[in-house]
């Protein structure tokens, strides 16, 4: 679904700025930050600032459209809540490429340690931060 239509069944305001927003991030591959999606959406309509898309990124979050993530550059990164399987991330230290990633060894080791822990695993994030071996 897209994120247009997330916005639409949340009863989300959408005016074109916002629009083109949600299509920047419905089309990125990767994990923009708020400067990123601006440079994308201002090549689509120049009259987009900064600050719109600071506030529309921090709706889309607030409503559970967005995830927000935090590798560690400092910078917040974007991605569609809705777009994919549960995955974990990668990030190479050495030049911020963010490696997407599924292992059920992983999945079912946590589960695992909830369980004997005394609890019921209901959510995660797991982010490995790695430089390639020389």
């Amino acid at each position: 679904m897209s994120i247009e239509e997330l916005c639409e069944n949340k009863g989300l305001r959408l005016t074109e700025q916002r629009r083109v927003i949600a299509k920047v991030l419905d089309g990125s591959n990767d994990h923009p930050d708020v400067e990123e999606l601006h440079k994308r959406a201002i090549a689509i309509d120049n009259n987009i600032s900064v600050a719109t898309v600071y506030r529309t990124v921090r709706l889309f979050e607030e409503s559970g459209i967005l995830i927000k993530h935090e590798f560690g550059d400092g910078r917040s990164r974007y991605e569609n809540f809705q777009e994919k399987d549960h995955h974990d991330h990668l990030i190479d230290i050495e030049n911020g490429t963010i490696i997407e990633f599924q292992n059920q060894e992983i999945e079912m080791l946590q589960k695992k340690i909830a369980e004997e822990l005394g609890f019921e695993l209901v959510d995660h994030r797991l982010e490995l931060y790695a430089r390639k071996k020389q």
